[in-house]
């Protein structure tokens, strides 16, 4: 099952690149719901349609692994834990990036921060949920979340949720850029400047956030790669390889132009 954002066409792209070396190509699927792409593996198994399967998202007690295994359908997973998976995956480190995004704000003196995560039952939400809090709570600093699903329109009753509280949050940290940036949206709608007096991260960075006004701070991966590498754990399973753990090369913070130090606060000495 796959999102709307850009995160994904780059995706995809990496992927069906690294396939070609051997000239196999992929069969894009999309579906809407969880029991859609069950029965779509199981369709494929039928018909003997494909060769391998990539899985997303993965999430607490996922069964999609019992079934593929069942099936007889060889797997890789992008994202998850580093181990406990029955088949090779790649994953990236979020704990770090989360830290690193978190670690910079209270840097520029933000006290209280929010994040706008994805779907909490994903791993990597679960992830940079307990990273954000375990930082916050390090540095002091008042720590919201609220829930979002990768929509524009979750990020804007998110963001609409989080700024008509009494005392708002003065960074928000968005799990996508989609959500970020109908964030800041909602921001100028509400009369604030950004990042004077609100700033925004996001997770994902895009074209869109470079091409935002102003341009949008962001995690930066190299998600091409991430594709290329995916498909070599394909490959890898299709020749019989071992169960493998592919580290993506690690995520940065891009700050641009919607991160600041917040209204009467003093500038900090250092960033670093």
């Amino acid at each position: 099952m796959l999102g709307i954002e850009p995160f994904f066409a780059e995706l995809i792209a990496g992927i069906e690149e690294g396939l070609s070396i051997e000239g196999r190509s992929l069969l894009l699927h999309v579906v809407p719901e969880a029991e859609r792409e069950l029965a779509a593996y199981r369709r494929w198994a039928t018909g003997s349609m494909v060769e391998a399967v990539v899985v997303v998202n993965l999430h607490a007690g996922d069964g999609r692994f019992a079934l593929i295994a069942e099936l007889g359908i060889p797997a890789i997973a992008i994202g998850g834990p580093r181990e406990g998976l029955p088949v090779s995956n790649v994953w990236v480190d979020d704990d770090r990036a989360m830290t690193d995004a978190v670690n910079y704000l209270a840097l520029l003196g933000h006290e209280h921060v929010a994040r706008v995560s994805g779907p909490a039952t994903l791993h990597h939400s679960e992830v940079r949920d307990t990273a954000f809090r375990r930082v916050c709570d390090e540095r002091g600093l008042h720590a919201t979340t609220v829930e979002g699903d990768y929509s524009e329109e979750a990020g804007r009753r998110c963001t609409r949720s989080l700024l008509g509280r009494s005392g708002p949050p003065t960074a928000i940290v968005y799990d996508n850029d989609v959500m970020a940036l109908a964030g800041m949206g909602v921001a100028t709608e509400l009369g604030l400047t950004v990042p004077a007096d609100l700033s925004l991260v996001a997770w994902d960075d895009s074209p869109m956030c470079r091409l935002s006004n102003p341009p949008l701070s962001a995690v930066t991966l190299d998600v091409h790669a991430m594709g290329n590498q995916a498909a070599d754990a394909v490959l890898n399973t299709l020749a019989g390889g071992p169960v493998k753990s592919y580290l993506v090369p690690q995520q940065r913070l891009s700050t641009r132009g919607t991160t600041a130090a917040p209204p009467a606060a003093s500038p900090p000495s250092a960033l670093a």
